[in-house]
């Protein structure tokens, strides 16, 4: 016999999980809301955890999703530092890890994404940081504090954000990537080229196309094998002196849950969802970092990792979880910063595009670059420019061909508020 039953189960103590139970309780919903995560803490925002969190301009409590008291003031019992070990869909029952049983109606799986690990030489030594939580930016602001060099490596949001973060702090960061310009993968080459001049600009050294080949430990250039890192040595041939190490070489959708709870797969690895977010299973929705929908603006299932997305999605669930019977079409924003010297604003994704379109001077740090496909815009990226995102987001969903307006699109003056009506 199962110990209780719940209306809502929520898996994963992220911010989909906490969006679904807020929208849940916004929009009326009086049953029994269940959230449990492995999470030490509440849900928290983690952009912070590689940025205000990480340079101590903001508190835990600051960085919650929720303000402490809500869940008992809204009736949302939330289970911390427990974990959902199975899921029997059929008969609607998870078994939790401190052995209690749970049948549910409704359950949302939300259980986010696992780091990848560097499986290299040395990458077992002190000093190597991999950052998803807040304990872990806690625990690479303390081992820096007398550092003088730290080595980033990754060229993407996490590398860029912390060496960004750590060079405020006063630290010497260098960036070690296989890319030739930061954050390449996601905005292109000449994006990337702007965001790489602003952290040189800055004091940041990168380093483009290189692969790191081992660690070296302390002492290794007299024959030591201290158990701390102290230095990164890339296939290239570059050798850099490193007092601390902050990976970030990706992550992976964590559906261990999901695969032994036998719901469908999507092609990238994500559970599989329709386009209002439900899984395989009968009463079982999915919702961010893991969650693989089909999506309506882009005509193909699509696996988006970034927060600002993950509570998106988790709004969308609780809706059809109280029968709205809606479609997850919001066009996915997310956002970016480099300490306080740049941030970012971008609508998409473009997963592939054909010709980018500059309106406003990048030289000026007043941009917004269009990603076309097929004459069509397929992603925004803006840089103090974010009042553009809206024609973005507008001309994503309509599907506009702009094929005969880009002289408009680049002009910073131009009024784009009349290119829907091209489609």
């Amino acid at each position: 016999m199962p110990d209780r039953h719940v209306d809502h189960l929520l898996i994963g103590g992220g911010i989909a999980s906490a969006t679904c139970a807020r929208t849940l309780r916004e929009e009326g919903a009086r049953g029994s809301i269940l959230l449990v995560g492995r999470e030490f803490h509440p849900p928290y925002h983690r952009p912070p955890v590689t940025k205000e969190f990480l340079r101590g301009e903001i508190s835990r409590e600051e960085a919650l999703v929720c303000p402490t008291g809500w869940w008992e003031d809204n009736a949302v019992e939330l289970l911390s530092r427990v974990s959902v070990m199975s899921l029997d869909t059929e008969s609607r029952t998870a078994t939790l890890s401190n052995k209690q049983t749970v049948t549910y109606d409704q359950a949302l799986l939300a259980t986010g994404a696992t780091i990848r690990r560097l499986n290299v030489e040395g990458s077992d030594l002190e000093g190597i940081h991999y950052l998803r939580a807040l304990g872990n930016s806690e625990a690479l602001r303390g081992d820096v504090d007398g550092a003088r060099h730290v080595v980033a490596v990754g060229g993407s949001y996490i590398g860029c954000e912390v060496a960004a973060s750590l060079t405020h702090l006063g630290k010497r960061c260098t960036i070690v990537m296989q890319e030739s310009v930061v954050l390449e993968r996601v905005f292109g080459a000449r994006a990337g080229a702007y965001f790489q001049g602003v952290l040189e600009d800055h004091g940041v050294e990168v380093l483009g196309e290189q692969e790191v080949e081992r660690f070296e430990p302390a002492g290794a250039e007299g024959g030591g094998d201290g158990p701390r890192v102290a230095g990164v040595v890339t296939k290239q041939g570059a050798q850099l002196e490193a007092e601390a190490v902050v990976c970030g070489v990706g992550a992976q959708p964590d559906v261990m849950l999901a695969r032994r709870s036998g719901l469908a797969l999507g092609e990238s690895g994500g559970v599989l969802c329709d386009a209002g977010l439900r899984t395989s299973a009968k009463g079982v929705f999915a919702a961010g970092d893991m969650c693989e929908y089909d999506s309506v603006l882009h005509g193909a299932p699509m696996r988006i990792e970034h927060e600002e997305v993950a509570a998106a999605q988790g709004r969308t669930a609780a809706l059809n979880m109280i029968g709205r019977e809606v479609v997850h079409d919001e066009v996915p924003y997310f956002f970016s910063d480099l300490a306080d010297w740049v941030s970012l604003e971008y609508v998409g994704p473009a997963t592939q595009w054909d010709d980018e379109v500059v309106r406003g001077s990048m030289a000026e740090g007043s941009f917004t670059l269009w990603y076309l496909s097929g004459g069509r815009v397929a992603g925004a990226l803006s840089v103090n420019r974010g009042h553009d995102l809206e024609h973005a987001r507008r001309l994503i969903t309509a599907g506009t061909d702009v094929s005969d307006a880009l002289t408009e699109l680049a002009d910073g003056d131009a009024d784009l508020s009349g290119l829907t009506s091209l489609a």
